[in-house]
């Protein structure tokens, strides 16, 4: 407990909170049971692009985000020309898979962005235009090195799609992802062979039983400030044309 905390501790970023595993063998982890996908993460350091910056419980945090989950590595930067035509085709398609606004229930789906930015001021400022549910590697992180290898990415932008035991899906769907939008992740879902989370253990419908009350509600007021926040962006534009 305490070694994985003085990892989470250590290089602290100015945003995102940080999930770590440890480095010991798959098999030591008796309790936890950690995929082959975390497994390819041991050792280094995710960070999570949302404002909480606290540090958690880890092993089973980075269990958490990456089991039963279709995962992808995208590789790209933020001054690239080809990765800023094709990042807000990501973003759509990460976003209506995950989102409340559009779903009523968020996807088996993460990523994690894999960078070769020229800085780390143009990551973060790239990052914080993304998803709060994107992951991403530290800034200069050398396993970024290792997985362009492992997965022989030569140029990008790049979309790597692994199933949850490491095996690839889709070697490059960039073209895939702009042509077909979230259509495609269904093949990917069944290609993964993904368990259904409608099979929860029991202890989860105890907590969605106490949420269940409030969650239209919940849902409703969210719906309505995506609204507020549209309308104002607009009203700002008309504001700006018209000075």
């Amino acid at each position: 407990m305490n070694s994985s905390r003085e990892r989470a501790g250590k290089g602290e970023g100015t945003w995102g909170r940080r999930l770590c595993v440890s480095s010991r063998p798959i098999w030591a982890h008796t309790a936890l049971h950690i995929p082959l996908m975390a497994s390819l993460f041991a050792g280094k350091v995710l960070l999570v692009n949302n404002r909480d910056r606290d540090e958690v419980e880890t092993e089973r945090e980075l269990c958490l985000a990456l089991e039963n989950r279709v995962v992808l590595l995208y590789f790209g930067a933020a001054e690239c020309p080809r990765c800023r035509s094709f990042v807000p085709r990501l973003k759509d398609f990460f976003v209506r898979l995950t989102d409340e606004f559009y779903v009523e229930r968020a996807s088996q789906l993460c990523l994690v962005y894999v960078s070769r930015d020229a800085t780390a001021q143009q990551e973060e400022a790239f990052l914080k235009s993304m998803p709060k549910r994107w992951l991403s590697l530290p800034f200069g992180d050398e396993f970024k090195r290792e997985l362009e290898l492992r997965f022989e990415v030569s140029e990008v932008p790049r979309v790597v799609v692994l199933k949850p035991n490491g095996d690839v899906i889709v070697g490059n769907a960039v073209d895939e992802i702009t042509r077909m939008g979230p259509a495609c992740f269904q093949n990917w879902q069944e290609a993964a062979e993904l368990v259904d989370r409608n099979f929860r253990l029991a202890e989860d419908f105890d907590d969605c039983a106490r949420r269940s009350i409030t969650d239209p509600l919940r849902r409703l007021k969210y719906k309505l400030g995506k609204g507020e926040e549209s309308r104002s962006e607009e009203q700002k534009e008309e504001g700006d044309e018209s000075s």
